[in-house]
């Protein structure tokens, strides 16, 4: 489980962006967005946690590990 704060993720349209980001990278990803607090929590097998967080950035999102 990785888990990535999204500073600039603040709409339902942001969320969706960023979970097609990590879908892009692992499919069958489960991904959860709280938008509140923006962090975003990936649980999967896709590999390194900054293949995500490079995926959520190039979609412009820059993401934190936390």
């Amino acid at each position: 489980m990785f888990r990535f704060k999204v500073e600039k993720m603040g709409c339902g349209g942001c969320a969706k962006s960023v979970t097609r980001a990590v879908h892009a990278v692992e499919p069958n990803a489960c991904v959860e967005v709280d938008l509140g607090a923006k962090l975003v929590t990936v649980s999967g097998h896709g590999g390194p946690s900054d293949l995500f967080a490079r995926a959520i950035a190039a979609a412009g999102f820059p993401a934190e590990p936390v």
